[in-house]
């Protein structure tokens, strides 16, 4: 298993991405994969080459009508199948014995 965090975004599109970045979490969301979205990244959980699929689908639908993309990928990988996604997170707020996600 394998957890991808991804960065994925034109260059040649102006200030506001969020149409394009809306796109590729139309892909990850379809995909069946585990993931969390964040406003920097998406983090994506799955077996490498659906994972690699993924990117390589989000890439494809932004290079339809974009000329320039920026993909920033770090890939966490450990032998087994359990899920990590909720897990890694848990583990240290249980050792700190609170809450870090903020809530508005």
């Amino acid at each position: 298993m394998v957890l991808l965090e991804l960065a994925i975004f034109p260059n040649d599109k102006g200030t506001s991405l969020s149409p394009y970045v809306a796109r590729c979490m139309d892909i990850i969301d379809k995909s069946g994969l585990t993931y969390q979205f964040s406003a920097m990244s998406t983090t994506i959980e799955g077996e490498w080459d659906d994972v690699m699929k993924v990117v390589g689908d989000c890439f494809k639908a932004l290079a339809k009508d974009c000329d320039r993309i920026s993909v920033m990928t770090r890939v966490d990988y450990r032998a087994g199948n359990q899920s990590r996604l909720k897990s890694k997170v848990q583990s240290v707020e249980d050792k700190l014995g609170r809450d870090l996600v903020k809530k508005n």
